[in-house]
């Protein structure tokens, strides 16, 4: 992904609304209008709204109203581009500040809006889109995970030695780039009964993960996907002829990269791997009840339980301070690293994507460790603390953990300061953003991130819906 270090005092807002951010803090009692005018929004849903608006009413504190009116919506004000496509409709969803679908972004960013789709038709066509073009963008490479709009747009990343094929915006191979379609699919299915999205096309996309997988299990030889960048950042790069470095074939899949974009150090990926397990499960049951392939069904269970019979047997290790706990990469050979990174899957965020319980005695410890001064990319400061990576580097707090953080909390006091940390550390701009400093939310990076907009606005409406009285 490409590198964002803007961090300033303006902030540049994704409908080109150039703003102070000190003015818009200026007052505690008025929340200027910040939200993208309505004539310029990309789509309008009525159930968004009618919630936007039961939010504000209902919700005590203005700021968080002003919060969620601003980044619920964000996705559909902003990112997507929707439209029929030989009759079937068709959805195209940038991250934000960079004009490229990525797999795993386009399918959180709109995540959130599958609890109205039922009782809003034009908000489910839009998913339906969602999936339609990430069926055609897995058929075109199932180990690139961004795309272009325009099919025939040649990337931009010229020292990329890989195999690069017109309409990718680049080919960084990550396990999550192919869970997260079916994680969208089998809930959008669950939820409305709609079969239509999933047609021969589909399965064949299913197929092909499938096939993915199992090469990147890497049981004969290295497999056909190999990537190197001629670059000064060292996690834009694989090491070893662009295979990474050698791992043991135990059975679990091999990721050459994390899902923020930063290369592995070992390539078995624990939270991928358990993230893997789900979607393959899932692909199983759709692939069965809707498509009548028993034999696929089972080829795909099968995956699950052997990824699954290795991460018992190589994703636990033994701390000396916290007992069992949850590696986050592993080669098989007994090396492990030990840390978290913001972005999802994580392991922090293992529940959140149905792979473990949040009451599970392994995760509870290994949440301990993360989210202490022993996970390296935990920082904690007077401005807020929380889980970042690499990606942006030390001491900058990614707001994504923060959310996921209270998503995947027992406890109400947390889930409360989790709120509360999330409402200081805009930095003055009504937005959330990639990272913010653990000591000063004014210094941030990418003031258009559209996935943590969107999820920190499925935070308050979960918040809001189960338990309001944590929103004072």
């Amino acid at each position: 992904m490409k590198r964002r270090q803007f961090i300033g005092s303006t902030t540049l807002l994704g409908a080109g609304v150039l703003m102070n951010k000190f003015s818009l803090a200026a007052s505690s009692a008025a929340f200027p209008v910040v939200r993208v005018p309505a004539a310029k929004r990309h789509f309008k849903s009525t159930s968004v709204e009618k919630a936007i608006s039961e939010f504000k009413s209902k919700v005590k504190n203005p700021e968080l109203g002003w919060l969620f009116e601003n980044c619920f919506p964000n996705t559909l004000d902003t990112t997507v581009t929707y439209k029929l496509v030989d009759g079937k409709p068709d959805t195209y969803v940038i991250t934000g500040d960079i004009d490229a679908m990525w797999l795993r972004d386009s399918s959180a960013q709109v995540w959130p809006y599958l609890a109205f789709i039922n009782k809003d038709k034009e908000l489910k066509n839009l998913v339906a889109g969602v999936i339609n073009r990430q069926v055609t963008n897995i058929l075109r490479d199932p180990y690139a995970n961004a795309f272009y709009d325009d099919p025939n747009k040649v990337g931009e990343w010229k020292d990329d030695v890989t195999d690069m094929k017109p309409g990718l915006h680049e080919r960084k191979w990550e396990i999550d780039s192919l869970c997260y379609p079916i994680r969208l699919g089998y809930k959008y299915w669950k939820l409305t009964g709609d079969t239509s999205p999933f047609d021969a096309r589909w399965k064949s996309a299913i197929q092909s993960v499938l096939k993915t997988f199992k090469e990147q299990q890497r049981k004969e030889n290295d497999g056909p996907y190999s990537f190197q960048r001629k670059t000064a950042w060292a996690t834009d790069g694989v090491p070893m002829n662009g295979f990474g470095y050698p791992v043991k074939p135990v059975g679990l899949i091999c990721s050459s990269f994390r899902p923020s974009d930063d290369a592995t150090i070992y390539s078995f990926l624990i939270p991928s791997n358990f993230f893997a397990v789900v979607s393959l499960n899932q692909a199983a049951e759709m692939v069965s009840t809707i498509s009548k392939d028993t034999a696929l069904a089972g080829q795909l269970t099968a995956l699950a339980n052997e990824v699954n019979a290795a991460l018992q047997k190589h994703a636990v290790i033994d701390h000396p301070d916290y007992g069992k706990i949850y590696a986050y990469e592993v080669n098989g050979f007994g090396s492990f690293n030990l840390m978290d990174d913001a972005n999802v899957p994580s392991l922090l965020g293992l529940p959140y994507l149905d792979a473990i319980k949040n009451t599970d005695p392994v995760y509870l410890n290994t949440r301990k460790m993360l989210l202490s001064l022993n996970n390296p990319f935990f920082f904690k400061g007077t401005a807020g603390e929380g889980i970042g990576g690499p990606h942006i580097g030390k001491d900058m707090v990614w707001p994504i953990s923060i959310i996921i953080r209270a998503l995947t909390s027992n406890n109400d006091t947390e889930i409360k300061e989790c709120i509360e940390m999330l409402r200081k550390t805009h930095g003055g701009t009504g937005f959330m953003h990639e990272s913010f400093h653990k000591n000063d939310p004014t210094k941030f990076t990418r003031s258009w991130f559209a996935w943590a907009n969107t999820l920190f606005g499925e935070l308050l409406w979960e918040t809001y819906t189960t338990k309001p009285q944590l929103l004072g």
